[in-house]
């Protein structure tokens, strides 16, 4: 069997399973010590100070603090004149060498960790950062995987296993990852394990892995499926065992965490501008003075012996000759007045502005701290200010990109609309005794209808007509209908029951002994949990899940059905579907998907056409509510046909080449000639005031970009939810395979919509005539109100409307890596608004690179999770979420609140006043000392002119004689 044509010869990287010492020698791969620092104890102070000296002022007042050293020129005390500069560069470098204490001690304890490594037939400990490629490893349940391992065989006698991913891509739902068959029963203790893998050379993209495994000559495929990655979690199976195929350095998390930058704001790189072109005022300033004095000195060279101050020697008690002056010439007498002047000078760049700009951010920090506005109640956090250095550049943001899960949404969602058998059902959650939606039937609470007191954690209240509906003793098609709405939701999917023990109580509080079987749920999107939990309230309750079969408690009744297949939801397909087998025999293939794509496949009858408009048009008004939705469907499978499709299916699922087209030609066999049953509407819970803080940003006229790890329609429902996207937008797709597909894409939604070379740099916004807002009067004057007019080139008014850029990681890493760069930078800048999915956290900093080289705009980059990290870092301002996906995010942010509402005040309240006033400051200080030092200029040149003269001396020799 071939390689894959991705894994060229050159490219090609060979891991002997359980034998480290042959891979490491003929190859020479990294160790997996990792190193997150910037500093050593050796390059600590130069690289420090390399980096300080980045502002052009300390260089200035470290040559006048040099001059100063001179004995003709040291106007101030030697020593003195060096504590002003010593003690900013003291007080930074200790704040610096601090921070990257801690950070390494993080890598020392992350290093130090231990994994259990099959070390001559036995698993013993083995620290993490002496893990090497080619070796086993075994991972127990709740730990955390410390490179990247191709899965051998897991505790599930198929398997299986379940990963948390959520440090790699935020999201907290469990992923479901693969051990090949042949290996899952191989003994790796006491035996002798061999094998080759060959594998692709280390890179970024997180979502894909290609590679093949030789086992006693034969081959087997890998993918994406068959790896887990360092950082992710072992959850809900007891132990993995893998080998290492990338570690340390070379691992997907490492390769997509980027250095920690020394970030300066925006004003201080203008001031090091205006320091240069001061200094090169001052120069000429200090020209002139030294030109007058060497005129001068010329014209009276010969009464240099009688000239005050430049006479060969004092007079002691009016006699001659005294105490011998230094007197070195006219050339160098004009040098030291020149150095001297400069010296003089010196304050028209202030040593004293940047321990006042300390200051006043340090009073800037206090207010945005104590802003009860921006206090997070239900988390009990407030607003961190966590770098003082950029304050000001809250107030000049034209670009915001922000991350999707935990921080425009709370990452809950909750089953609220249902369409069976053409009626319309409500359910609404109950808080406090009542419910929040006063137009839903009547409500109740669920109780467990299982023999064996089975019940969902959380409490969801459902629609008593459709409960009644279900308990029927009749045997309608409506009831039918009703029951395989509810089997399709609890079987059609990859939620993973998690039971647990609970005790419950008396009706007055009071203890009773009956263990309940308590059910949690965890899935690849929330929405699937949603829907299993909806399933579960109305007594259709998944409790069972193997690789092979599910087992659904239905109203007190153990159904357990055997899955013979399981096509998963793709961006092609948008449905996904699964084949049962009841005990009695009966095949059913239960689907369910977007409304687009679920309308078209349904039986051609009166009775479904019917069905089918009464369901658009509640699909229609779920959506105008901003409700996710999805169209279910059934139909049995038998005979002739399912024959064909278990043939097709073994073939498809086996497959080396072409297996993803192979499945989706499996599935359209049988995903055809459905019954509709009905559509669901899912509620995905925005945070608070997430709409609003959009909507006043756009009026600002700052561009928000949403850059997720989440699927294209997740990510485009909830963009539509938040008004992100809105119905008139025109929405640019693209998601491309190669190279040339996505130059191609670009280049035709370019064409399309009259893209331009280099872009529309202006904004798409613009503001209602007539239309005001609580802060746009906060704005003036403001860098922020300087919004586009209807003559800036707005795109809209060319393009018939505003347009929505929405791409897929994928092809990002065909774009960002490759020439593209330029054509997705002139569609984006082109567009309202930017969506990516789908992507990797270094392709987050990426994006937010792409704006920060190409224009002169600042960024902001927000998010909450340690996928975030990346994007945080790269901005020219990091905020960081104080959310549910560990506190990375926060650590790595300049600034840390609790909601995303909050960057409203944060940005058009503290930003453009703390922007405003540090200007003022600055503007001050220039301004006074340049008064300054013009009048002692002008003094000088006085004086100069009159000892040019000859005034001074003819009254000084007349005094004499």
């Amino acid at each position: 069997m071939q390689l894959d044509n991705n894994l060229v010869r050159d490219n090609v990287r060979l891991i002997y399973i359980d034998d480290s010492q042959r891979t490491n020698e003929e190859y020479e791969f990294t160790g997996n010590e990792i190193t997150t620092s910037k500093y050593t104890v050796i390059n600590f102070l130069p690289k420090n100070l390399f980096i300080q000296f980045h502002r052009v002022a300390y260089i200035y007042f470290l040559v006048i603090a040099a001059l100063n050293q001179l004995p003709p020129l040291a106007v101030f005390g030697r020593t003195v004149s060096l504590f002003p500069l010593l003690f900013v560069l003291t007080v930074t470098a200790i704040k610096d060498g601090y921070e990257d204490w801690r950070r390494h001690r993080s890598d020392r304890n992350e290093n130090n960790k231990e994994s259990l490594v099959l070390q001559s037939g036995k698993f013993q400990l083995k620290r993490w950062k002496d893990i090497r490629v080619g070796e086993v490893v075994k991972i127990c349940v709740d730990e955390t995987i410390p490179c990247d391992m191709v899965l051998l065989r897991t505790s599930d006698p198929s398997g299986v296993a379940y990963i948390q991913t959520m440090n790699l891509d935020g999201e907290s739902n469990l992923k479901t990852r693969y051990a090949r068959q042949e290996t899952s029963l191989m003994s790796f203790e006491g035996g002798l394990t061999s094998g080759v893998i060959r594998c692709e050379q280390p890179n970024r993209n997180i979502y894909e892995f290609t590679a093949n495994m030789e086992l006693n000559v034969h081959k087997v495929s890998l993918s994406q499926s068959n790896i887990i990655l360092r950082g992710c979690q072992v959850k809900n199976t007891e132990w993995v065992v893998g080998v290492v195929v990338y570690a340390g350095q070379e691992t997907k998390a490492m390769l997509n965490s980027a250095v920690s930058p020394s970030k300066r704001s925006r004003l201080e790189q203008a001031m090091n501008k205006e320091t240069i072109w001061l200094s090169v005022f001052l120069f000429i300033l200090c020209l002139v003075v030294a030109i007058g004095m060497c005129l001068w000195l010329m014209r009276h060279q010969m009464q240099i012996d009688t000239l005050p101050y430049y006479r060969k020697s004092y007079l002691i008690k009016g006699k001659f000759p005294g105490k011998p002056y230094k007197y070195y010439g006219i050339p160098m007498e004009t040098f030291f007045a020149f150095l001297s002047s400069i010296i003089v000078f010196q304050i028209m760049i202030p040593i004293s502005l940047y321990i006042t700009m300390e200051l006043v951010r340090l009073g800037q920090s206090y207010f945005m701290i104590e802003d009860k506005h921006m206090y997070d109640s239900s988390t009990n956090s407030r607003f961190q200010c966590r770098s003082l250095n950029i304050n000001e550049d809250l107030g000049q943001i034209r670009y915001v990109f922000s991350d999707k899960t935990g921080t425009l949404t709370e990452n809950k969602m909750e089953f609220r609309r249902a369409t069976v058998f053409g009626k319309h059902y409500r359910n609404s959650s109950v808080v406090d005794g009542t419910t929040k939606d006063t137009e839903t039937a009547e409500l109740t609470k669920p109780t467990p209808l299982s023999s064996k007191g089975r019940k969902l954690k959380s409490d969801i209240a459902v629609d008593a007509q459709l409960m009644g509906l279900l308990h029927k003793g009749l045997d309608g098609s409506e009831k039918i209908s009703a029951h395989e709405f509810f089997l399709t939701l609890a079987a059609c999917n990859t939620v993973i029951p998690i039971p647990s023990q609970t005790t419950s109580e008396g009706s007055m509080g009071t203890e009773i002994h009956e263990d309940l079987e308590a059910i949690d749920y965890q899935g690849e999107s929330p929405d699937e949990e949603a829907l299993v939990a909806a399933a579960c309230a109305y007594g259709y309750i998944l409790f069972e899940r193997t690789s092979g079969h599910i087992a659904v408690d239905v109203n007190g009744e153990k159904l357990r059905l055997d899955v013979l297949g399981l096509h998963e939801f793709d961006s092609v397909r948008k449905r996904m579907s699964v084949v049962i087998r009841f005990p009695n025999n009966d095949v059913k293939v239960l689907v369910k998907g977007a409304d687009t794509s679920m309308l078209s496949i349904l039986r051609e009858d009166r009775e479904n056409d019917d069905l089918s408009l009464i369901t658009q048009r509640h699909l229609n008004e779920y959506s105008s509510e901003g409700l996710r939705t999805l169209v279910l469907a059934a139909r049995d499978l038998e005979g002739e046909e399912l024959e064909e499709w278990q043939s097709m299916y073994e073939d498809a699922s086996t497959s080396l080449a072409d297996r993803s087209l192979k499945l989706r030609q499996t599935a359209s066999l049988v995903e055809s000639n459905l019954c509709l049953l009905g559509a669901t509407g899912i509620e995905d819970k925005l945070q608070e005031g997430v709409p609003e803080t959009i909507e006043s940003l756009r009026q600002a006229g700052i561009k928000v970009w949403v850059l997720t790890g989440d699927k294209q329609e997740t990510a485009i429902s909830i963009a539509l939810s938040c008004k992100l996207l809105t119905g008139d937008m025109h929405q640019i797709i693209i998601n491309g395979t190669s190279e040339s597909e996505c130059k191609m894409l670009l280049s035709e939604a370019k064409a399309k919509y009259g893209v331009k070379c280099g872009g529309f740099r202006t904004q798409s916004f613009k503001l209602k005539k007539g239309a005001e807002s609580d802060f746009v009067d906060v704005l003036a004057e403001s860098k922020l109100s300087n919004l586009p007019t209807e003559d800036d080139g707005n795109p809209e008014l060319t393009m018939g409307g505003p347009l929505a850029l929405i791409i897929d990681g994928n092809s990002l890493v065909y774009i960002l890596e490759r020439d593209l760069e330029s054509e997705l930078f002139d569609l984006a800048t082109s567009c309202r608004v930017v969506l990516c999915c789908r992507v990797a956290p270094l392709q987050k900093a990426g994006i937010v690179d792409l704006i920060k080289s190409r224009t002169d705009d600042m960024t902001l980059a927000i998010g909450d999770g340690a996928n975030d990290v990346s994007m945080i870092q790269m901005a020219d301002v990091g905020v960081g979420i104080c959310g549910q996906e560990g506190r990375q995010a926060v650590m790595a942010s300049d600034f840390a609140m609790g909601q995303f509402r909050f960057l409203k005040r944060l940005l058009l309240v503290h930003g453009h006043w703390n922007y405003q006033r540090m200007g003022y400051l600055v503007l001050y200080n220039f301004y006074r000392n340049a008064v300054f030092v013009f009048m002692l200029f002008c003094t000088l040149c006085w004086l100069q002119v009159y000892f040019m003269c000859g005034f001074l001396n003819d009254i000084c020799t007349y005094r004499l004689e």
